[in-house]
């Protein structure tokens, strides 16, 4: 009787199995049954094997797949068990995120808010009518005048960071510049998003540092989202959070802390946290709750913390190997700073040609992300794929990708395109119509980065404070030829950013001249 028992049980269980393996092969029979061109999928892992277990970074995937189809205009790709479609055309590209952006408003989530409310919560997760209204409720903390008065923080925090970091000699023999720019984003954001001023620089194992940099660790999240979003009943059945509940409650806690001391004082301070307080019962379509704030200051701290430093790290390091580059860069920050006597201000940061191109460049050859998601939401008929073909119909629920990535590195679109040539941005004429095409770094239409030009600004300042102090050097540990990790998602060095700084001899910081 035992022995039979088990063997019912066994038996059910080979039949799940079987059920389920069917189906899955049933799903990667998607694109052949479409007519639609495919790389042959793994079973469970579809495309994403060689990614998951660290054989090739996601972005040299999507890029070898891009230039396998060079005369279509869509191809597929498995992301696990689910059917996407690439696009390759610009201007389908544009129909899906400009023109109809309505039939594909969203991104696909990976988490839902009563889970992990962090990440739930915030801009980047919310879908339909609450991610427009939450969008236009932060929106105006992005604005030129806006920014214009977060300037003098940011300015601030990058002066006081680069001259501690130009004044330790022993240090800047070989020194990892991925540590040293989280330090600066840590307290940039701490101040503007939070209202709470640190220095990391002086205390480097302050809580908001320590915890942000292990909420933000992506060789760590970068298995979790994958699997978070192919089987979350499992993840969360092993209470498996992005954020430990520790970091969440510490951030929760900050928020509530300030609202309460803000409210009882009557403080105001030009940030985000204020923007959205300022929006309670004000007959608003969002009155966002202390829990809602916070997850929208997170994702801005989380955005900023990483892929804010991640982009400077890698300006310093093509700024190193570039003498050119660097000269040229250091020649057009000394005249900003004759010119307004030693005190750049937002107006004139702005307005420097060249350091927008190296910034530009910077993002063109290391996007922030390798591609951007987009999720139908009622059916949409592609074009056929070639003379005679078939339109496709994407079906609601069906995810779109635009590579970015493989764009940036197109040759029809930039000429050697693994060449690192700020003069490609140059000339209004020729930056304005490369950035209107094939530009992808922050995103594209109404779901474009909400936060793209605080982190220009953030990034602008702190290259131009380092450089006028610093001269950038290349060391025995400087990854040349770049190496990129394998371990992420997007893009990172393999091993590091190293490299050597020199204290400048420049005259136009003499005297407390460019010192704030």
């Amino acid at each position: 009787m035992f022995i039979t028992s088990w063997t019912y049980v066994l038996a059910t269980i080979i039949g799940a199995f079987a059920i389920y393996f069917l189906q899955i092969l049933k799903r990667h029979k998607y694109f052949e049954n479409h007519g639609i061109p495919y790389k042959s999928p793994v079973p469970i892992f579809g495309n994403m094997l060689p990614i998951i277990f660290r054989q090739k970074n996601m972005g040299t995937v999507i890029r070898e797949l891009y230039n396998k189809y060079p005369n279509k205009k869509y191809f597929g790709f498995y992301d696990f068990m689910n059917p996407v479609i690439v696009l390759r055309d610009m201007e389908l590209i544009k129909s899906v995120a400009v023109k109809n952006f309505d039939s594909f408003p969203d991104h696909r989530t990976f988490v839902k808010e009563t889970w992990d409310p962090l990440f739930g919560r915030n801009l980047f997760s919310l879908k339909g009518e609450k991610w427009h209204d939450v969008r236009s409720l932060l929106s105006p903390a992005f604005t030129s005048s806006k920014m214009k008065i977060m300037f003098k923080l940011i300015s601030q925090c990058a002066s006081d960071f680069t001259e501690i970091l130009a004044n330790d000699i022993e240090g800047n023999k070989m020194r990892e510049m991925k540590e040293a720019f989280t330090r600066y984003t840590n307290d940039v954001i701490a101040t503007c998003a939070f209202g709470i001023s640190v220095n990391t620089m002086k205390d480097p194992n302050n809580d908001f540092y320590v915890l942000g940099k292990e909420a933000t660790n992506l060789e760590k999240l970068t298995i979790k989202f994958f699997f978070m979003r192919e089987f979350p009943y499992i993840m969360r059945l092993l209470n498996i959070k992005l954020v430990a509940p520790r970091i969440e409650k510490f951030f929760t806690n900050i928020i509530k802390s300030t609202i309460n001391i803000r409210d009882t004082k009557g403080i105001t301070r030009p940030d985000m946290l204020q923007l959205m307080m300022d929006a309670r019962g004000k007959g608003n379509k969002v009155d966002l709750t202390a829990e809602e704030m916070t997850a929208q200051a997170f994702i801005f701290f989380f955005g900023g913390f990483d892929s804010t430093s991640t982009n400077m790290s890698f300006a310093a390091h093509e700024i190193a190997i570039n003498s050119d580059v660097q000269k040229k860069l250091q020649n057009e920050i000394d005249c900003v700073l004759r010119d307004t006597n030693g005190d750049p201000t937002y107006d004139a940061i702005n307005g420097m040609e060249y350091l927008d191109a190296v910034v530009n460049e910077t993002l063109r050859k290391y996007p922030l992300v390798p591609s951007l998601d987009r999720v139908c939401s009622r059916k949409f008929e592609l074009p056929p794929n070639e003379i005679g073909g078939k339109p496709f119909i994407i079906e609601p629920g069906m995810t779109v990708w635009i590579p970015a990535v493989a764009y940036h590195y197109d040759s029809q679109y930039y000429e050697e395109p693994e060449k690192f040539n700020p003069n490609r941005f140059l000339g209004n004429d020729a930056a304005a119509s490369i950035k209107s095409t094939t530009f992808l770094s922050f995103g594209l239409g109404p779901r474009q980065c909400i936060g793209n030009r605080f982190a220009l600004l953030e990034t602008k300042t702190m290259l131009f404070h380092l450089l006028a102090r610093c001269n950038l050097k290349i060391c025995p540990k400087t990854n040349v030829p770049m190496k990129l990790s394998k371990k992420t998602f997007g893009f990172s060095a393999d091993g590091g950013y190293w490299m050597q700084l020199e204290k400048r001899d420049n005259k136009f910081l003499s005297n407390g001249i460019g010192k704030n």
